[in-house]
């Protein structure tokens, strides 16, 4: 007879998201026999078809600003009747944490939050001492006071070459011998993302050069998309659009990514594709994937105000993004670039 399933519930943002398969990979090593599923949205439930050690999704797309409390007594509904041993709930609110409580999960697991005695019965402290979110995340899959390895599992995403090939002919994108650079000109908060017109440019060069170059992104990126393919000319082509599938499947097809601190930087990383990050607002050390990455690009300009983590430049100057120029992403794209074959 099988073991009785864990349920994860992981933040929903994309880089989260992929980071929470860190979380999956101690899991099966803790609980080899016992399945693991994700609590997923609609959004980022494509990343679990390519997620190695997840059973399956439950998907759910609850309001973020109300409760909706027959919305989670129904989901909870769903949670019974998988019958789960076990859930870890990621997130520190308290309404995260109510549906596994509604529906009898046996032990649930999470930080303190925001006060959540008897929903959370497995009840962790000392959050605020773990700085960066694979830690908070990642701690959870562990015994209570076990130490941290020095190295946490990396998130890993696979693409098998069958999707991959059946993707690039229905978008008409055939493996030509060139190598493609893949976009990611979105960012959460205007802060985070190098001005479209670099963005420009850098496609300009790079199609001159005989590169291959994919804009990807949410609808969000749609109209950045836009202005960077008419602002040159060349093998530009848009590839955003609602459905995250397609930029999993560029990221996966790509020589090389370049991506603002962003989810899809963690989704490039987590294919193992060559990814150069563009921080401005951020740290590295707190956001960047965990995985390692071709190249990080930070300003050398010696500013005070940074990193500040703010979605919008108080000071209105953007210097921490706007000083990054051009030419040193494209370094790093060529240095990326001339370690890897052409995309399949």
């Amino acid at each position: 007879m099988p073991e009785s399933p864990i349920l994860l519930v992981p933040y929903m943002w994309i880089g989260d998201f992929v980071r929470c398969h860190t979380v999956v990979r101690l899991l099966n090593q803790r609980f080899p026999e016992h399945p693991i599923d994700v609590l997923t949205t609609s959004m980022v439930a494509p990343l679990l078809d390519y997620m190695p050690g997840v059973r399956k999704g439950v998907v759910v797309d609850l309001p973020r600003t109300r409760l909706a409390f027959g919305q989670h007594r129904a989901l909870a509904k769903r949670l019974e009747a998988e019958g789960y041993g076990r859930a870890l709930i990621m997130p520190r609110t308290w309404k995260s944490a109510l549906a596994p409580a509604l529906a009898g999960i046996a032990l649930r697991t999470g930080f303190i939050g925001e006060a959540r005695f008897g929903l959370v019965n497995d009840l962790r402290f000392g959050e605020r001492r773990l700085p960066r979110m694979v830690d908070r995340c990642a701690t959870l899959a562990l015994p209570e006071g076990v130490e941290a390895p020095s190295q946490w599992p990396l998130p890993e995403l696979k693409v098998s070459a069958t999707e991959l090939r059946a993707w690039r002919e229905r978008l008409g994108l055939p493996p030509d011998g060139r190598p493609v650079v893949a976009l990611a000109p979105g960012a959460v908060g205007p802060s985070k993302r190098w001005p479209t017109a670099y963005y420009a440019d850098l496609a300009q060069r790079l199609a001159a050069e005989g590169t291959w170059v994919w804009v990807i992104g949410g609808p969000g990126e749609t109209e950045i998309a836009a202005q960077i393919v008419r602002s040159g000319w060349g093998d530009i082509r848009d590839l955003t659009g609602p459905d995250l599938r397609n930029a999993i499947l560029a990221l996966a097809a790509a020589n090389t990514a370049v991506s603002n601190d962003s989810g899809l930087l963690h989704v490039a990383a987590a294919l193992g594709t060559p990814a150069v990050g563009i921080f401005g607002p951020t740290s590295p050390w707190h956001w960047a994937p965990l995985n390692p990455i071709a190249a990080v690009i930070e300003t050398a300009s010696r500013l005070p105000c940074r990193p500040c983590h703010k979605p919008v430049c108080r000071f209105g100057h953007h210097l921490c993004m706007r000083d990054i120029s051009v030419d040193q992403v494209g370094t790093a794209i060529r240095q990326a670039t001339l370690t890897v074959p052409a995309a399949p």
